[in-house]
């Protein structure tokens, strides 16, 4: 059977690989950002009301009017951006079915695409599988800082968007608003569109306040801006995001994700009207709850001389794995699986520089039990 080329370059990640390898030694995963805590019961009760009641058939492409308007109440509310819920909201099968839909709607083959290094490697993949041509531009720990002259740099007149993932996977950067600010001149500059990943806006640290890029001046009629409820309520199975973005670029968006999927499964679009309702105190205790899970498995790694990059965001750590004596970081996480049984991801997953090899990353978004769990074997390194 002759196959097509277009994805002979791909293979299943090592997010994958490593959590199947996981599976089959009984370990503690704390490589793929499965997330698996309880469901918040209005969450969850909501998905079955739905379902009792029957909401299961096909819904608008954009998702149910109710909870694009809850969207665009709940952006308006934060941030003070104002998106009308009939044109410039949409819901999606999930922040990456978002990033994907919206590459393919206002992208064609062969632009290029800026990303931060380390990056999600679904944006990466993403990018490749249509025709786009990724553009790397390196941040540096500890800081994960870039440089403003290499950002430049990386502009040709092939360029036409800019990713910016905030806070991102897998460093836990958040973006400063001077940060912002330049990108956004960029963007006026070279005519060029900003995508922001932003699934990880409620789960930050030490203060530390996340700055959607359309809420700064000039950005919001260029800003495609992705988030979604996975992270948020611990739904990553349900697979349910949105995006807001000026009403031209939706429009097209809406048309791509109505071919890629059709809509976003229906009950549970109805299961997000009472998590949006949920009182602000939820993401307080969120935000304490990670705090600790992060302290827990910082402090951990630390103490086993695996040099942790603590993050400011999201529920990522990136650890330096070059202790384990091993050439790659395939081998170094293999290695750490066969003597602890903890799985995390090669830092090649989030690298084209070789910088990658010497990395790993962790995630903490676990019961508070399993992570005591895994902070003593991994101190028994």
């Amino acid at each position: 059977m002759r196959l097509g080329q277009r994805l002979a370059s791909l293979v299943i990640s090592d997010i994958r690989s490593m959590s199947r390898a996981c599976d089959a030694v009984r370990g503690i995963n704390l490589g793929q950002g499965i997330c698996d805590l309880p469901t918040p019961p209005p969450v969850a009760g909501g998905a079955k009301g739905a379902i009792d009641e029957n909401r299961v058939i096909y819904t608008a492409p954009n998702g149910i009017a109710p909870l694009r308007q809850a969207i665009a109440a709940k952006v308006e509310r934060r941030y003070g951006l104002s998106y009308d819920p009939e044109s410039e909201v949409i819901v999606t099968s999930g922040a990456t079915g978002g990033f994907a839909a919206a590459c393919l709607a206002l992208l064609d083959p062969g632009d290029e695409v800026i990303l931060f290094e380390p990056y999600y490697g679904y944006h990466y993949n993403t990018l490749v599988t249509l025709g786009l041509v990724p553009k790397l531009v390196p941040t540096r720990p500890p800081e994960w800082a870039y440089d403003p002259a290499e950002l430049e740099r990386a502009i040709t007149p092939k360029t036409r968007a800019i990713v910016v993932c905030t806070p991102a996977n897998p460093s836990g950067k958040v973006f400063r608003e001077d940060e912002l600010d330049q990108i956004v001149a960029l963007c006026e500059r070279h005519d060029l569109i900003a995508i922001t990943d932003e699934i990880y806006e409620h789960i930050l640290y030490d203060g530390t306040k996340h700055v959607p890029l359309a809420t700064r001046p000039g950005a919001k009629e260029r800003t495609i801006t992705l988030s979604g409820f996975s992270k948020t309520f611990a739904i990553t199975g349900w697979r349910l995001g949105y995006l807001t973005a000026p009403a031209p670029a939706a429009k097209r968006i809406e048309i791509a994700h109505d071919l890629l999927y059709v809509c976003a499964p229906t009950p549970l679009q109805f299961a997000m009207l009472p998590g949006l309702a949920m009182p602000e105190a939820y993401y307080e205790e969120m935000t304490a709850a990670y705090t600790k899970k992060r302290d827990i498995l910082c402090s951990a790694l630390a103490d086993a001389g695996l040099t942790p990059y603590v993050p400011r965001g999201a529920y990522y750590v990136l650890a330096d794995i070059t202790r384990l004596g091993e050439s790659t970081s395939k081998a170094a996480c293999m290695k750490l699986l066969e003597i602890t049984k903890i799985a995390a991801v090669p830092g090649t997953s989030f690298y084209a520089d070789p910088v990658g090899e010497k990395l790993a990353r962790f995630c903490y978004a676990k019961e508070v039990d399993v992570l005591e769990e895994a902070a003593q074997r991994l101190r028994g390194l």
